[in-house]
């Protein structure tokens, strides 16, 4: 396994849209699994989408720590080939940040709950329910094989901030429920 470059804004590759795997069984597709999960696992992501790695496939890893509404997923959790389908036109503004815009943070408004169908790395197929936080990272990462980042998500720019001055003004408040 291998810790891969992550493709920063501006690098053509984010704005690209990904194409379908065509054998998820492929040795060079699992490789690319594994080396993707070692890379989200060394930068502290809770998601990465592989146009972020420079390819162009619709894969997605997660490993976010947070229940689901069926429950916690595997950790890590492998997406190939996703499509995201909203439960309800509710939607919830929340912070988000991206390994490829580091060291920014902003809101930005997204379904509540989803319904994901993908296929996993062993080609099975994955029907899921989410809610919240893990519905968040899920469209986040799907976005990314869409050629979108979570600046084109946004509302306004108001609340983009650096990590450093999110850390000191916004999560404070976040924790005290303003």
């Amino acid at each position: 396994m291998a810790i891969l470059k992550i493709a920063v804004l501006g690098n053509p590759v984010l704005r690209i849209p990904a194409e379908p795997v065509k054998n998820t069984q492929a040795p060079d597709i699992q490789r690319l699994i594994d080396d993707m999960i070692e890379t989200m696992r060394e930068y502290r992501g809770v998601g990465l989408a592989a146009p972020q790695v420079h390819r162009g496939l619709q894969i997605v890893t997660i490993e976010a720590d947070r229940d689901g509404r069926e429950g916690k997923l595997d950790a890590p959790t492998v997406l190939i080939n996703p499509r995201i389908t909203p439960v309800s036109d509710q939607m919830e503004e929340d912070w988000e940040g991206c390994l490829s815009i580091p060291n920014l943070r902003g809101k930005v408004p997204r379904n509540k709950e989803i319904e994901v169908q993908a296929q996993d790395r062993r080609g099975r197929t994955l029907h899921l329910s989410v809610r919240d936080f893990l519905a968040r990272v899920i469209q986040h990462e799907c976005d990314h094989l869409n050629a979108t980042v979570f600046l084109d998500r946004m509302k306004s720019f108001e609340t983009l901030t650096f990590l450093e001055e999110y850390a000191r003004y916004w999560a404070p408040r976040e924790e005290d429920g303003e």
